[in-house]
Protein backbone atom coordinates (compact mmCIF):
# COMPACT_ATOMS: atom_id res chain seq x y z
CA UNK A 1 0.00 0.00 0.00
CA UNK A 2 1.33 3.41 -0.86
CA UNK A 3 2.03 5.70 2.06
CA UNK A 4 1.63 8.86 0.03
CA UNK A 5 -1.24 10.85 1.48
CA UNK A 6 -3.89 12.21 -0.81
CA UNK A 7 -4.69 15.89 -0.63
CA UNK A 8 -6.93 16.53 2.32
CA UNK A 9 -10.07 18.55 2.00
CA UNK A 10 -9.85 19.56 5.66
CA UNK A 11 -8.81 23.09 6.61
CA UNK A 12 -5.12 23.86 7.27
CA UNK A 13 -5.90 24.19 11.00
CA UNK A 14 -6.72 20.50 11.62
CA UNK A 15 -7.66 20.78 15.26
CA UNK A 16 -9.95 23.77 14.91
CA UNK A 17 -13.67 22.88 14.90
CA UNK A 18 -15.87 23.85 11.99
CA UNK A 19 -17.55 27.01 13.20
CA UNK A 20 -19.85 29.56 11.64
CA UNK A 21 -22.43 29.42 8.89
CA UNK A 22 -21.66 28.46 5.26
CA UNK A 23 -19.44 30.81 3.26
CA UNK A 24 -21.20 33.83 1.90
CA UNK A 25 -23.65 34.15 4.78
CA UNK A 26 -23.37 37.61 6.34
CA UNK A 27 -22.43 37.35 10.03
CA UNK A 28 -20.19 38.95 12.62
CA UNK A 29 -16.76 37.38 12.98
CA UNK A 30 -16.60 35.03 15.94
CA UNK A 31 -13.87 35.77 18.50
CA UNK A 32 -11.90 32.78 19.76
CA UNK A 33 -8.52 31.96 21.28
CA UNK A 34 -8.59 28.62 19.44
CA UNK A 35 -6.42 29.71 16.48
CA UNK A 36 -3.88 31.24 18.87
CA UNK A 37 -3.68 28.06 20.96
CA UNK A 38 -3.43 25.99 17.78
CA UNK A 39 -0.54 28.02 16.41
CA UNK A 40 1.32 27.86 19.74
CA UNK A 41 0.65 24.11 20.05
CA UNK A 42 1.90 23.51 16.52
CA UNK A 43 5.14 25.43 16.78
CA UNK A 44 5.89 24.26 20.32
CA UNK A 45 5.28 20.68 19.22
CA UNK A 46 7.57 20.96 16.22
CA UNK A 47 10.42 22.73 18.03
CA UNK A 48 10.23 21.27 21.56
CA UNK A 49 9.38 17.68 20.65
CA UNK A 50 13.05 16.71 20.05
CA UNK A 51 13.87 17.69 23.64
CA UNK A 52 10.90 15.67 24.87
CA UNK A 53 12.08 12.66 22.87
CA UNK A 54 15.47 12.81 24.60
CA UNK A 55 13.83 13.21 28.02
CA UNK A 56 11.48 10.28 27.37
CA UNK A 57 14.24 7.96 26.15
CA UNK A 58 16.66 8.80 28.98
CA UNK A 59 13.87 8.58 31.54
CA UNK A 60 12.87 5.19 30.15
CA UNK A 61 16.46 4.02 30.59
CA UNK A 62 16.61 5.28 34.18
CA UNK A 63 13.31 3.93 35.42
CA UNK A 64 14.46 0.30 35.62
CA UNK A 65 17.79 0.97 37.32
CA UNK A 66 16.81 -0.90 40.54
CA UNK A 67 16.57 -4.12 38.52
CA UNK A 68 19.74 -3.29 36.59
CA UNK A 69 21.58 -2.60 39.86
CA UNK A 70 20.61 -6.03 41.16
CA UNK A 71 22.16 -7.57 38.04
CA UNK A 72 25.29 -5.44 37.73
CA UNK A 73 26.09 -5.13 41.44
CA UNK A 74 24.72 -8.43 42.71
CA UNK A 75 27.98 -9.24 44.51
CA UNK A 76 28.00 -5.94 46.42
CA UNK A 77 24.27 -5.70 47.15
CA UNK A 78 23.24 -9.28 47.91
CA UNK A 79 24.42 -12.16 50.11
CA UNK A 80 23.12 -15.59 50.96
CA UNK A 81 21.04 -15.65 54.11
CA UNK A 82 23.20 -16.84 56.96
CA UNK A 83 22.27 -19.64 59.32
CA UNK A 84 23.41 -17.61 62.34
CA UNK A 85 22.05 -14.16 63.33
CA UNK A 86 23.63 -11.07 61.81
CA UNK A 87 26.72 -9.68 63.50
CA UNK A 88 26.50 -6.37 65.43
CA UNK A 89 26.65 -3.27 63.24
CA UNK A 90 29.66 -2.05 65.21
CA UNK A 91 31.71 -5.03 64.01
CA UNK A 92 30.64 -4.40 60.41
CA UNK A 93 31.62 -0.74 60.64
CA UNK A 94 35.04 -1.70 62.03
CA UNK A 95 35.47 -4.18 59.15
CA UNK A 96 34.53 -1.50 56.62
CA UNK A 97 37.00 0.94 58.22
CA UNK A 98 39.76 -1.65 58.04
CA UNK A 99 39.12 -2.07 54.31
CA UNK A 100 38.69 1.67 53.77
CA UNK A 101 41.01 3.55 56.14
CA UNK A 102 40.54 6.97 54.53
CA UNK A 103 37.71 9.45 54.95
CA UNK A 104 35.11 10.25 57.59
CA UNK A 105 32.27 7.91 58.47
CA UNK A 106 29.18 9.49 56.91
CA UNK A 107 26.41 6.96 57.50
CA UNK A 108 25.48 3.33 58.01
CA UNK A 109 22.50 1.64 56.36
CA UNK A 110 21.58 -1.65 58.08
CA UNK A 111 20.10 -4.44 55.93
CA UNK A 112 16.33 -4.78 55.75
CA UNK A 113 15.93 -8.06 53.89
CA UNK A 114 17.84 -11.14 54.99
CA UNK A 115 19.85 -11.07 51.75
CA UNK A 116 20.88 -7.38 51.90
CA UNK A 117 24.40 -6.22 52.66
CA UNK A 118 25.17 -3.45 55.14
CA UNK A 119 26.20 -0.15 53.53
CA UNK A 120 28.93 1.83 55.31
CA UNK A 121 29.50 5.22 53.68
CA UNK A 122 32.61 7.41 53.93
CA UNK A 123 33.11 11.06 52.95
CA UNK A 124 36.30 12.03 51.13
CA UNK A 125 37.07 15.67 50.27
CA UNK A 126 38.21 14.98 46.70
CA UNK A 127 34.91 13.27 45.82
CA UNK A 128 32.79 16.38 46.38
CA UNK A 129 29.13 15.35 46.60
CA UNK A 130 29.99 11.72 45.92
CA UNK A 131 31.04 9.18 48.54
CA UNK A 132 32.57 5.73 48.91
CA UNK A 133 30.17 3.03 50.02
CA UNK A 134 31.61 -0.16 51.47
CA UNK A 135 29.31 -3.22 51.31
CA UNK A 136 29.65 -5.68 54.19
CA UNK A 137 28.20 -9.17 54.62
CA UNK A 138 26.16 -8.85 57.85
CA UNK A 139 26.69 -12.54 58.74
CA UNK A 140 30.46 -12.78 58.29
CA UNK A 141 31.72 -9.15 58.32
CA UNK A 142 33.27 -9.85 54.90
CA UNK A 143 33.72 -6.72 52.78
CA UNK A 144 32.02 -7.46 49.45
CA UNK A 145 33.26 -4.38 47.62
CA UNK A 146 33.42 -0.59 47.45
CA UNK A 147 31.54 1.68 45.02
CA UNK A 148 31.55 5.41 44.41
CA UNK A 149 27.97 6.49 45.13
CA UNK A 150 25.98 9.72 44.91
CA UNK A 151 23.20 10.20 47.49
CA UNK A 152 22.98 6.42 47.73
CA UNK A 153 22.90 5.83 43.97
CA UNK A 154 25.23 3.24 42.46
CA UNK A 155 27.59 4.30 39.63
CA UNK A 156 25.17 2.91 37.03
CA UNK A 157 22.19 4.71 38.51
CA UNK A 158 24.22 7.91 38.85
CA UNK A 159 25.31 7.68 35.20
CA UNK A 160 21.73 7.20 33.95
CA UNK A 161 20.46 9.89 36.33
CA UNK A 162 22.98 12.39 34.96
CA UNK A 163 22.08 11.35 31.41
CA UNK A 164 18.43 12.13 32.06
CA UNK A 165 19.05 15.37 33.95
CA UNK A 166 21.87 16.98 31.96
CA UNK A 167 23.15 14.62 29.23
CA UNK A 168 26.49 14.54 31.12
CA UNK A 169 27.03 18.18 30.18
CA UNK A 170 26.93 19.52 33.73
CA UNK A 171 25.15 22.79 34.45
CA UNK A 172 24.77 23.63 30.77
CA UNK A 173 23.01 20.34 30.11
CA UNK A 174 20.38 21.02 32.75
CA UNK A 175 18.81 23.56 30.40
CA UNK A 176 17.58 20.77 28.10
CA UNK A 177 15.62 18.95 30.80
CA UNK A 178 14.18 22.17 32.19
CA UNK A 179 13.15 23.23 28.68
CA UNK A 180 11.35 19.92 28.15
CA UNK A 181 9.60 19.99 31.54
CA UNK A 182 8.66 23.68 31.18
CA UNK A 183 6.93 23.19 27.82
CA UNK A 184 5.43 19.76 28.48
CA UNK A 185 2.53 20.99 30.61
CA UNK A 186 1.76 23.77 28.12
CA UNK A 187 1.69 21.32 25.22
CA UNK A 188 -0.55 18.95 27.17
CA UNK A 189 -3.05 21.61 28.23
CA UNK A 190 -3.08 23.15 24.76
CA UNK A 191 -3.72 19.78 23.16
CA UNK A 192 -6.53 19.02 25.63
CA UNK A 193 -8.16 22.36 24.90
CA UNK A 194 -8.02 21.88 21.14
CA UNK A 195 -9.22 18.28 21.16
CA UNK A 196 -12.08 18.79 23.64
CA UNK A 197 -13.13 21.93 21.76
CA UNK A 198 -13.30 19.95 18.56
CA UNK A 199 -14.97 16.82 19.95
CA UNK A 200 -17.57 18.53 22.10
CA UNK A 201 -18.68 20.96 19.42
CA UNK A 202 -22.12 19.78 18.46
CA UNK A 203 -23.35 16.30 19.29
CA UNK A 204 -20.20 14.34 19.94
CA UNK A 205 -19.77 11.40 22.25
CA UNK A 206 -17.27 10.71 25.00
CA UNK A 207 -16.03 7.66 23.12
CA UNK A 208 -14.85 9.86 20.26
CA UNK A 209 -12.81 11.87 22.76
CA UNK A 210 -10.88 9.08 24.45
CA UNK A 211 -10.68 6.54 21.60
CA UNK A 212 -9.26 7.00 18.10
CA UNK A 213 -11.66 7.01 15.16
CA UNK A 214 -10.82 3.66 13.58
CA UNK A 215 -13.50 4.18 10.95
CA UNK A 216 -11.60 7.14 9.53
CA UNK A 217 -9.74 6.66 6.26
CA UNK A 218 -5.99 6.24 6.39
CA UNK A 219 -4.54 9.73 6.50
CA UNK A 220 -4.38 12.78 8.69
CA UNK A 221 -7.77 12.21 10.30
CA UNK A 222 -6.87 8.76 11.61
CA UNK A 223 -3.40 9.89 12.72
CA UNK A 224 -4.93 12.85 14.53
CA UNK A 225 -7.32 10.52 16.34
CA UNK A 226 -4.46 8.38 17.65
CA UNK A 227 -2.41 11.48 18.53
CA UNK A 228 -5.19 13.18 20.48
CA UNK A 229 -6.87 10.17 22.10
CA UNK A 230 -3.55 8.84 23.38
CA UNK A 231 -2.73 12.31 24.69
CA UNK A 232 -6.00 12.29 26.62
CA UNK A 233 -4.99 9.10 28.44
CA UNK A 234 -1.50 10.38 29.17
CA UNK A 235 -2.45 13.93 30.17
CA UNK A 236 -2.60 13.59 33.96
CA UNK A 237 0.60 11.58 34.22
CA UNK A 238 2.50 13.96 31.93
CA UNK A 239 1.33 16.97 33.94
CA UNK A 240 2.59 15.32 37.14
CA UNK A 241 5.94 14.53 35.53
CA UNK A 242 6.25 18.12 34.32
CA UNK A 243 5.46 19.58 37.74
CA UNK A 244 7.69 17.21 39.70
CA UNK A 245 10.56 17.62 37.25
CA UNK A 246 10.43 21.39 37.58
CA UNK A 247 10.68 21.32 41.38
CA UNK A 248 14.39 20.47 41.22
CA UNK A 249 15.26 22.22 37.96
CA UNK A 250 17.80 25.04 37.91
CA UNK A 251 15.64 28.16 37.46
CA UNK A 252 12.02 27.06 38.04
CA UNK A 253 13.25 24.96 40.96
CA UNK A 254 14.92 28.04 42.43
CA UNK A 255 11.65 29.94 42.26
CA UNK A 256 9.89 26.95 43.83
CA UNK A 257 12.33 27.25 46.74
CA UNK A 258 11.38 30.91 47.07
CA UNK A 259 7.72 29.92 47.37
CA UNK A 260 8.57 27.27 49.95
CA UNK A 261 10.56 29.82 51.95
CA UNK A 262 7.70 32.32 51.77
CA UNK A 263 5.25 29.78 53.17
CA UNK A 264 7.80 28.12 55.50
CA UNK A 265 7.06 24.87 53.68
CA UNK A 266 10.45 23.14 53.76
CA UNK A 267 10.99 19.92 55.64
CA UNK A 268 11.68 20.81 59.28
CA UNK A 269 15.23 20.76 60.63
CA UNK A 270 15.91 18.10 63.21
CA UNK A 271 17.53 19.46 66.37
CA UNK A 272 20.59 17.34 67.24
CA UNK A 273 22.14 19.28 70.14
CA UNK A 274 22.21 17.14 73.26
CA UNK A 275 20.62 18.53 76.44
CA UNK A 276 23.11 20.66 78.33
CA UNK A 277 25.54 20.88 75.40
CA UNK A 278 26.50 24.09 73.63
CA UNK A 279 24.61 24.60 70.35
CA UNK A 280 26.57 23.77 67.21
CA UNK A 281 27.29 21.11 64.68
CA UNK A 282 25.70 20.09 61.43
CA UNK A 283 22.06 19.05 61.89
CA UNK A 284 22.35 16.56 59.06
CA UNK A 285 25.36 14.80 60.52
CA UNK A 286 28.62 13.82 58.84
CA UNK A 287 31.38 12.27 60.94
CA UNK A 288 34.81 13.68 61.72
CA UNK A 289 38.27 12.27 62.00
CA UNK A 290 39.37 11.56 65.53
CA UNK A 291 40.07 8.81 67.97
CA UNK A 292 38.35 5.46 67.79
CA UNK A 293 38.38 2.56 65.33
CA UNK A 294 35.75 4.10 63.07
CA UNK A 295 37.66 7.31 62.45
CA UNK A 296 35.27 9.33 64.60
CA UNK A 297 35.30 10.31 68.26
CA UNK A 298 32.57 7.86 69.31
CA UNK A 299 32.17 4.28 70.40
CA UNK A 300 31.31 1.94 67.47
CA UNK A 301 28.80 0.19 69.70
CA UNK A 302 26.78 3.42 69.62
CA UNK A 303 25.62 2.45 66.12
CA UNK A 304 23.74 -0.56 67.46
CA UNK A 305 22.34 1.36 70.44
CA UNK A 306 21.16 4.23 68.20
CA UNK A 307 19.31 1.84 65.88
CA UNK A 308 17.73 -0.03 68.80
CA UNK A 309 16.48 3.21 70.41
CA UNK A 310 15.12 4.45 67.07
CA UNK A 311 13.29 1.17 66.44
CA UNK A 312 11.68 1.45 69.86
CA UNK A 313 10.54 4.96 68.90
CA UNK A 314 8.76 3.61 65.81
CA UNK A 315 11.41 4.41 63.19
CA UNK A 316 11.32 1.10 61.34
CA UNK A 317 12.05 -0.23 57.87
CA UNK A 318 14.97 1.08 55.82
CA UNK A 319 16.96 3.59 57.88
CA UNK A 320 20.17 5.59 57.47
CA UNK A 321 22.21 6.07 60.65
CA UNK A 322 24.34 9.23 60.77
CA UNK A 323 27.03 9.68 63.45
CA UNK A 324 27.30 12.85 65.55
CA UNK A 325 28.46 15.97 63.72
CA UNK A 326 30.67 16.87 66.65
CA UNK A 327 30.87 16.94 70.44
CA UNK A 328 27.55 17.53 72.13
CA UNK A 329 25.43 16.37 69.19
CA UNK A 330 23.25 13.31 68.75
CA UNK A 331 23.13 10.40 66.36
CA UNK A 332 20.45 10.70 63.66
CA UNK A 333 18.40 7.72 62.50
CA UNK A 334 16.26 8.58 59.49
CA UNK A 335 13.85 6.46 57.49
CA UNK A 336 14.76 6.47 53.80
CA UNK A 337 12.08 4.32 52.22
CA UNK A 338 10.31 6.03 49.28
CA UNK A 339 8.26 2.94 48.36
CA UNK A 340 4.65 2.70 49.50
CA UNK A 341 3.94 2.74 52.40
CA UNK A 342 6.64 5.39 52.47
CA UNK A 343 8.70 6.33 55.52
CA UNK A 344 10.67 9.53 56.16
CA UNK A 345 10.49 9.93 59.94
CA UNK A 346 13.69 10.96 61.76
CA UNK A 347 14.92 10.85 65.34
CA UNK A 348 17.96 12.29 67.10
CA UNK A 349 19.28 9.77 69.62
CA UNK A 350 21.61 9.98 72.61
CA UNK A 351 22.98 6.41 72.98
CA UNK A 352 24.60 7.24 76.32
CA UNK A 353 21.29 7.96 78.06
CA UNK A 354 19.15 5.83 75.73
CA UNK A 355 16.85 8.76 75.00
CA UNK A 356 15.31 10.33 71.90
CA UNK A 357 16.42 13.96 71.81
CA UNK A 358 14.15 15.06 68.95
CA UNK A 359 11.58 13.44 66.66
CA UNK A 360 10.49 14.66 63.20
CA UNK A 361 7.49 12.87 61.70
CA UNK A 362 6.75 13.08 57.99
CA UNK A 363 3.06 13.43 58.81
CA UNK A 364 3.87 16.75 60.52
CA UNK A 365 5.73 18.23 57.55
CA UNK A 366 4.11 21.17 55.72
CA UNK A 367 1.81 19.96 52.95
CA UNK A 368 3.92 21.50 50.18
CA UNK A 369 7.04 19.76 51.51
CA UNK A 370 5.15 16.45 51.65
CA UNK A 371 3.87 16.79 48.09
CA UNK A 372 7.33 17.68 46.84
CA UNK A 373 8.88 14.63 48.52
CA UNK A 374 6.17 12.29 47.22
CA UNK A 375 6.38 13.84 43.75
CA UNK A 376 10.12 13.24 43.50
CA UNK A 377 9.65 9.61 44.61
CA UNK A 378 6.97 9.13 41.94
CA UNK A 379 9.05 10.85 39.25
CA UNK A 380 11.97 8.51 39.94
CA UNK A 381 9.77 5.41 39.93
CA UNK A 382 10.23 4.53 43.60
CA UNK A 383 6.88 5.37 45.20
CA UNK A 384 4.80 2.36 44.08
CA UNK A 385 7.62 0.01 43.22
CA UNK A 386 7.22 -2.00 40.01
CA UNK A 387 3.77 -0.51 39.39
CA UNK A 388 5.31 2.97 39.43
CA UNK A 389 8.04 1.81 37.03
CA UNK A 390 5.55 0.32 34.58
CA UNK A 391 3.42 3.45 34.70
CA UNK A 392 6.42 5.70 33.96
CA UNK A 393 7.52 3.41 31.14
CA UNK A 394 4.02 3.56 29.64
CA UNK A 395 4.05 7.37 29.88
CA UNK A 396 7.43 7.54 28.15
CA UNK A 397 6.45 5.17 25.33
CA UNK A 398 3.06 6.87 24.95
CA UNK A 399 4.69 10.31 24.73
CA UNK A 400 7.05 9.04 22.03
CA UNK A 401 4.07 7.71 20.06
CA UNK A 402 2.18 11.01 20.40
CA UNK A 403 5.24 12.90 19.11
CA UNK A 404 5.65 10.55 16.14
CA UNK A 405 1.98 10.92 15.24
CA UNK A 406 2.28 14.68 15.54
CA UNK A 407 5.15 14.82 13.07
CA UNK A 408 3.32 12.37 10.82
CA UNK A 409 0.32 14.70 10.68
CA UNK A 410 2.63 17.53 9.68
CA UNK A 411 3.94 15.39 6.82
CA UNK A 412 0.52 14.06 5.81
CA UNK A 413 -0.87 17.57 5.41
CA UNK A 414 1.76 18.53 2.84
CA UNK A 415 0.46 19.65 -0.56
CA UNK A 416 0.93 16.89 -3.13
CA UNK A 417 -0.39 18.56 -6.29
CA UNK A 418 2.22 19.15 -8.93
CA UNK A 419 1.76 22.93 -8.75
CA UNK A 420 1.75 23.07 -4.92
CA UNK A 421 4.15 20.30 -3.92
CA UNK A 422 5.90 20.80 -0.56
CA UNK A 423 7.81 18.52 1.84
CA UNK A 424 5.65 19.39 4.86
CA UNK A 425 2.22 20.76 5.69
CA UNK A 426 1.58 24.45 6.08
CA UNK A 427 1.53 25.81 9.64
CA UNK A 428 -1.60 27.48 11.07
CA UNK A 429 -2.14 30.96 9.65
CA UNK A 430 -0.65 34.12 11.10
CA UNK A 431 -2.57 36.78 12.95
CA UNK A 432 -4.29 34.29 15.25
CA UNK A 433 -4.16 36.75 18.17
CA UNK A 434 -6.41 39.14 16.21
CA UNK A 435 -9.17 36.52 16.30
CA UNK A 436 -9.25 36.51 20.10
CA UNK A 437 -11.20 39.05 22.11
CA UNK A 438 -9.12 41.92 23.56
CA UNK A 439 -9.83 40.90 27.19
CA UNK A 440 -8.66 37.36 26.42
CA UNK A 441 -5.46 38.68 24.83
CA UNK A 442 -4.75 40.88 27.86
CA UNK A 443 -5.42 37.99 30.24
CA UNK A 444 -3.16 35.65 28.27
CA UNK A 445 -0.43 38.29 28.25
CA UNK A 446 -0.60 38.67 32.04
CA UNK A 447 -0.56 34.89 32.49
CA UNK A 448 2.43 34.62 30.13
CA UNK A 449 4.34 37.22 32.18
CA UNK A 450 3.60 35.41 35.44
CA UNK A 451 4.51 32.01 33.98
CA UNK A 452 7.63 33.50 32.43
CA UNK A 453 8.75 34.68 35.87
CA UNK A 454 7.98 31.34 37.52
CA UNK A 455 9.58 29.34 34.70
CA UNK A 456 12.25 31.55 33.11
CA UNK A 457 13.31 28.93 30.58
CA UNK A 458 9.76 28.81 29.24
CA UNK A 459 9.47 32.60 29.27
CA UNK A 460 12.75 33.19 27.41
CA UNK A 461 12.12 30.55 24.75
CA UNK A 462 8.55 31.76 24.24
CA UNK A 463 9.88 35.28 23.73
CA UNK A 464 12.43 33.98 21.22
CA UNK A 465 9.69 32.12 19.36
CA UNK A 466 7.61 35.29 19.11
CA UNK A 467 10.52 37.42 17.92
CA UNK A 468 11.56 34.88 15.28
CA UNK A 469 7.96 34.50 14.14
CA UNK A 470 7.58 38.29 13.77
CA UNK A 471 10.83 38.53 11.83
CA UNK A 472 9.86 35.69 9.50
CA UNK A 473 6.45 37.27 8.98
CA UNK A 474 8.04 40.60 8.06
CA UNK A 475 10.40 38.90 5.61
CA UNK A 476 7.55 37.02 3.95
CA UNK A 477 5.47 40.18 3.58
CA UNK A 478 8.41 42.00 2.01
CA UNK A 479 8.95 39.16 -0.45
CA UNK A 480 5.25 39.11 -1.29
CA UNK A 481 5.28 42.85 -2.05
CA UNK A 482 8.31 42.45 -4.27
CA UNK A 483 6.67 39.58 -6.14
CA UNK A 484 3.60 41.66 -7.09
CA UNK A 485 4.14 42.84 -10.68
CA UNK A 486 3.86 46.57 -11.25
CA UNK A 487 1.58 47.88 -14.00
CA UNK A 488 3.53 49.20 -16.98
CA UNK A 489 3.29 52.91 -17.69
CA UNK A 490 0.98 53.86 -20.61
CA UNK A 491 2.79 54.27 -23.87
CA UNK A 492 3.15 57.86 -25.10
CA UNK A 493 2.04 59.09 -28.50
Amino acid sequence: MSTTATPSSEPETPLAPPVGPPPGTPTARRRSIGPLVLRLHFYAGVLIAPFLVVAALTGLAFVFTPQLDNLVYAHELRVDEGAAPARPLAEQVVAARAAHPDGDLASVTPPVAATDTTKVVFNLPHLGEKQHTVYVDPYTNEVRGTLTTWFGETPLMTWLDDLHRNLHLGTVGRHYSELAASWLWLLVLGGLFLWLRRQWHGRRRLRRTVLPDLAANVGVRRTRGWHAATGMWLALGLLVLSATGLTWSRYAGGNFDIVQNAFDAHSPTLATTLPGAAPGGDPDGGGHHGGGPTGGGFDPADVDRAVSIARSAGVDGLVVVTPPAGPGTAWVVAQDDPSWPYGWDRVAVDPTTGSVVAHSRFADWPLLAQLSKLGVAFHMGFLFGVVNQILLAALAVGLLCVIVWGYRMWWQRRPTRADRRAPLGAPPGRGAWRQASPPAVVLLLLVAIAVGWAMPTLGVTLGVFLVVDLVLGAVQRRRARRAVPTSPAPAGN
